[in-house]
């Protein structure tokens, strides 16, 4: 093995074990859904939603409004909106919410909505039916550019993160994305079914392995 092989793989393990006494805060994500202004003025018949509580992402809020989604298999009513709007309508569910509207809709990151399957949403004053938006979104860890300095990742990376930290179902998430913005705040984003399988909990500490 050549020094400089050597020296990477030293460098590599250093790297890792750095980052393993790094905590990264957990969040976790129940269906959801984003709107346009347009269609949030068609559902619910005014200019802008009532704030319910603010998010750890600065500028993220979610809403009082709650909508219903339907399919030909089935409706799902009481799904939450997030602030602010989005240039596309979105609606982030879990795989078994998918199962229960007879849906199959891809792992994405969050925007990326291209070939996804449509729902009907209907609020308090109207429904639309949006073509395409329908995902399950992809774990992800939200860094500031400071802390993806701090933790020398880059946007776009994978990494294996773990969480359930002693207990019974302790468990490492592989291929959770990293993505980099100073609008972002340090924080992992699991759905409800992810965190479930480890039992962890709002609030607890991950650490990237």
């Amino acid at each position: 093995m050549s020094n400089n092989v050597a020296q990477s793989i030293s460098d590599e393990v250093q790297l890792r074990m750095e980052r393993s006494t790094k905590p990264v805060t957990l969040g976790i994500s129940n269906r959801h859904l984003h709107l346009t202004e347009e269609h949030f003025k068609i559902l619910c018949g005014t200019d802008k939603p009532t704030v319910k509580k603010e998010l750890c992402q600065p500028g993220q809020f979610a809403c009082e409004e709650c909508f219903t989604l339907e399919t030909e298999k089935g409706k799902m009513p009481g799904v939450r909106l997030i602030g602010p709007f989005r240039k596309e309508t979105q609606v982030e569910l879990s795989m078994s919410d998918a199962v229960k509207l007879g849906l199959k809709p891809p792992v994405r990151d969050s925007g990326k909505l291209e070939n996804t399957p449509g729902i009907k949403i209907t609020g308090t004053k109207g429904s639309v039916t949006i073509d395409h938006g329908v995902i399950i979104a992809k774990r992800h860890i939200h860094f500031a550019k400071a802390d993806a300095d701090n933790f020398k990742v880059k946007d776009g990376q994978l990494v294996r993160v773990r969480c359930g930290i002693g207990g019974d179902r302790e468990t490492v998430f592989e291929a959770v994305l990293c993505r980099v913005s100073d609008s972002y705040k340090l924080e992992l984003h699991l759905d409800i079914e992810e965190a479930n399988a480890a039992l962890a909990k709002n609030g607890d500490k991950t650490y990237i392995v």
